[in-house]
């Protein structure tokens, strides 16, 4: 993975009348009428729509290293990714790497990532995360689940973005996007991130015996862009949804 990935998502779009079945897609086709109500959408055929919808799953956190998408990430609690990537454009220019970082002055780095917001506590956080690296892992990132946990401000959703962005791994990181559209497209009526996640694996894999498992990682990317381009929490633009047909809750507005 080279060069500084700088893709943005699509925002949201303003939606139609909650309960219109006719419209158009976000890709120009005529939107398909809804589903029978509490059928849960298949999970596949929802994967295949949205790669088509969405064709480049990745995320929008800028970064050219492992490193950078782990603090990028533990950045973005309750911010948006506009205003990390604007402070870690600065950041990681300053402190490119786990040695720098683990050495700098709180308060300089407290300034520079005050537009994410709760500065102090991230301050302390990301140059704690700095520190660990260098203590445990030589600088490096390390791409397992429990000790990517283990390290000073990092939970399992930033866990599951490093290892299933950078490294590759099949992992489904649950955010408030992909918490709202795994509950109205009926996988899981749960609000916990993590029984979430395992709601849909479990139902990933009775879908898919004797195919290609679906690729959770590109799917939960794809569900944030969906999430925030069409299916967004207040007015969802069901008449232009591509997967209208297949969701339990189109034409609802919860």
């Amino acid at each position: 993975m080279t060069g500084r990935t700088a893709g943005r998502a699509a925002g949201p779009t303003p939606g139609a009348t909650p309960g219109a079945t006719v419209g158009r897609t976000a890709r120009g086709g005529p939107a398909p009428a809804p589903s029978p109500q509490g059928a849960p959408a298949p999970l596949r055929a929802v994967a295949e729509r949205l790669a088509v919808e969405h064709p480049e799953a990745r995320t929008v956190l800028v970064h050219t290293s492992a490193f950078e998408l782990l603090v990028a990430t533990a950045l973005s609690a309750q911010t948006t990714d506009v205003r990390v990537n604007a402070a870690t454009a600065v950041l990681f220019e300053r402190w490119p790497d786990a040695a720098a970082l683990a050495a700098a002055d709180p308060a300089a780095v407290e300034d520079v990532i005050r537009p994410v917001g709760m500065a102090p506590t991230k301050s302390r956080r990301i140059i704690a995360l700095a520190a660990a690296l260098l203590e445990h892992h030589g600088g490096e990132v390390p791409s397992e689940q429990s000790a990517l946990e283990a390290l000073p401000g990092v939970g399992r959703k930033t866990a599951l973005v490093v290892r299933g962005v950078w490294f590759g791994q099949d992992a489904l990181a649950v955010d408030t996007h992909v918490g709202r559209l795994a509950r109205r497209l009926g996988w899981s009526a749960a609000t916990d991130p993590a029984r979430i996640e395992a709601d849909v694996v479990a139902l990933a894999e009775t879908e898919t015996p004797a195919r290609p498992p679906v690729d959770l990682t590109a799917l939960s990317l794809r569900l944030i862009l969906h999430g925030r381009a069409t299916c967004t929490a207040r007015r969802p633009a069901c008449g232009r949804c591509a997967l209208a047909d297949l969701c339990p809750s189109a034409g609802e507005a919860a």
